[in-house]
């Protein structure tokens, strides 16, 4: 049977050591987050998903959903049950607004809670886990009455809330979409069209779901620069507040799928269902976005998520399964054979795995807190630069995030051998979830053509001038140290080569396209392999720091500073190797014909 344990030893080490949350208590929100309630809700998250979500895992892998003849869904066992609890201890409500029924404090914490559930049961996070994005839309864009209707049941978990965007002709070119949206004078639309892909878009967690829909008004021009916003519940809501009559909206079928079985992904039927417009009209798809980012940061969690729960039971496996001896002999000549973790290439695969999901746990909290200070950083410039680099961020905590991310799930069934290939063991369930991350929320091409397409050079590539800015103030301050040096060193030469690729883009993506298109996928993992660099830096520095007090828990940090020996030596190579590939440019590429890839009777 699968195990998880929630990693909250680390989780507070990033939190309170190296974010140094308690030093923002002078920011809204960041008040309440007192050191003792940061640890009370590291420790209480982790124990509900390790007690309550992490035995449910593998149930919904094996039931999944199921959909009736009347279009209701039913989850698993012990779904609803287990909702039931999530939504009386409120822990869809940490980081949400006050004035609505929220906890207001940062969405640091708001995070660690994501990432324990995506990690103990990632198809269960799935079903509350597009709200708080459906929340931040209509807290943008949506009309007063919209919110007072709305947002107080969504944030309590009573309702959850829906993102509708696919439907069965198009996927990332939204522009194509046919779902129509006709005035009904009276100030609502009649939705009609069919979306799919819909995660959580039926089932029986609560009595109404909100759905967020992409339409096109009559008369739009047939462009993305032609759709509109709309709520659309599953349940209409009364004047009081009280649910009304069932919408025209159904499940028309559950996708079958190779992985998340107990989340229900639905084909959604809109047959003149009753909904209205958030925000202006054909300007839905920049209110849409603001779900949309907030849903792909929690998708690179879930990279992070299934990476760690794949980790975890091959560290216990290998320390357990005995095979051969140590190349430099028994390690325990009592025994016929060695635990397999003394052999140097499960080593690598293990070390491998911690190096990424530290760094990246530390790099999705570094990325929740720039979120906070966005909005609630004392001054415009700080709140703007936040901003700024958030967004540069994004696609590589996504991107980046889950490609690696399914990596390590896959070299962690390695770790098992053929036991791994068995189902028993849980290890397919992992590789089988951390796949979906590189494909939505937009895939993980599209998140390299957005980070380098969009993110590089918006406003005169001033995001990526203050990121290498960043980083090279810090490698400076670190290079004349003895055991900080020669890390900072190694990450000197990572960002010069992320640095070079950025220049040959300027020089070579204006005069060919296809040459910023050809090496996309290259430079998102340069600067993923770079910013967990960083982060690396970073924390060793603050296990450094903490080793001259003479701590008690003194093998926390002593393996921090070899974890991040382990990333310098192993990971940043590859931004070489990478950019050398990325400056070969499209010529070979796109050489060949269409006719050249049909294969030959």
């Amino acid at each position: 049977m699968p195990i998880y344990t929630a990693p909250t030893r680390d989780t507070r080490f990033i939190v309170n050591e190296l974010l140094d949350l308690a030093s923002y208590g002078n920011l809204p929100g960041f008040e309440s987050a007192t050191p003792d309630m940061i640890d009370t809700v590291i420790n209480e998250a982790g124990k509900f998903c390790a007690e309550v979500l992490a035995p449910l895992n593998k149930v919904g892998d094996e039931q999944g959903c199921t959909r009736h003849d009347d279009g209701s869904v039913t989850t698993p066992d012990g779904f609803k049950e287990a909702f039931a609890q999530y939504q009386e201890s409120g822990w869809g409500t940490i980081s949400q607004p006050e004035i609505y029924g929220g906890q207001g404090m940062p969405h640091v914490l708001g995070f660690v809670v994501e990432e324990f559930m995506a990690t103990s049961n990632q198809a269960f996070a799935m079903y509350p886990g597009l709200t708080t994005g459906a929340v931040s839309a209509l807290t943008v864009a949506g009309t007063q009455e919209q919110k007072d209707t709305y947002l107080p049941k969504m944030i309590s978990g009573e309702w959850l809330g829906t993102m509708n965007l696919t439907e069965p002709h198009c996927g990332t070119d939204l522009g194509m979409i046919r779902t129509k949206a006709e005035p009904q004078g009276d100030g609502s639309y009649a939705i009609t069209g069919t979306k799919i892909f819909i995660s959580a878009g039926e089932h029986d967690l609560t009595e109404n779901i909100i759905h967020l829909v992409l339409a096109k008004t009559p008369g739009a021009p047939d462009s993305s620069k032609g759709i509109s916003l709309f709520v659309v519940p599953k349940v209409l809501v009364n004047e009081d507040g009280s649910l009304g009559e069932r919408n025209g909206v159904s499940c028309g079928s559950i996708e079958e799928k190779m992985g998340i079985h107990g989340n229900a992904t639905c084909v959604l039927n809109y047959d003149g269902a009753k909904g209205w417009m958030v925000g202006e009209e054909n300007k839905g798809l920049a209110a849409m976005f603001v779900m949309m980012n907030a849903a792909r940061l929690g998708v690179g969690i879930q990279g992070l998520a299934q990476a760690e729960v794949a980790y975890q039971n091959a560290v216990a496996y290998a320390l357990d399964r005995r095979q051969g001896r140590a190349l430099t002999g028994p390690a325990d000549p009592e025994a016929r054979a060695d635990p397999i973790f003394v052999h140097p290439d499960v080593r690598r695969m293990l070390m491998d795995a911690k190096a990424f999901t530290e760094g990246q746990r530390a790099l999705c909290l570094w990325g929740a807190l720039l979120v906070d200070l966005s909005h609630k950083a004392q001054t415009e410039e700080e709140r703007a630069e936040a901003d700024a680099l958030l967004g540069l961020l994004t696609p590589v905590i996504k991107g980046y995030g889950t490609d690696k991310g399914y990596d390590v799930a896959t070299n962690m069934q390695q770790v098992f051998g053929g036991h791994g290939y068995i189902e028993e063991w849980g290890m397919s369930q992992f590789v089988r979830d951390a796949r979906i991350t590189m494909i939505y929320e937009g895939t993980n091409g599209v998140q390299a053509m957005d980070l380098c397409g969009r993110k590089l050079p918006s406003k005169g590539g001033a995001a990526i001038q203050a990121f290498f800015k960043l980083a090279g103030e810090e490698i400076a301050a670190a290079k004349g140290d003895d055991v900080l040096g020669p890390l900072a060193e190694k990450l000197e030469k990572a960002l010069g080569q992320h640095q070079a690729a950025t220049m040959w883009f300027m020089q070579n993506a204006m005069q060919n396209p296809n040459n910023l298109g050809a090496g996309a996928h290259n430079y998102m993992h340069i600067m993923g392999i770079v910013t967990l660099g960083l982060m690396w830096l970073r924390m060793a520095k603050v296990a450094q720091e903490k080793l001259a007090g003479d701590p008690e828990d003194k093998g926390f940090y002593e393996a921090k500073i070899a974890t991040a020996r382990y990333y310098m030596d192993r990971y940043l190579p590859d931004a070489g190797a990478l950019r050398r590939k990325l400056e070969t440019g499209s010529e070979s590429m796109m050489a060949l014909g269409e006719e050249a890839f049909a294969t030959a009777a």
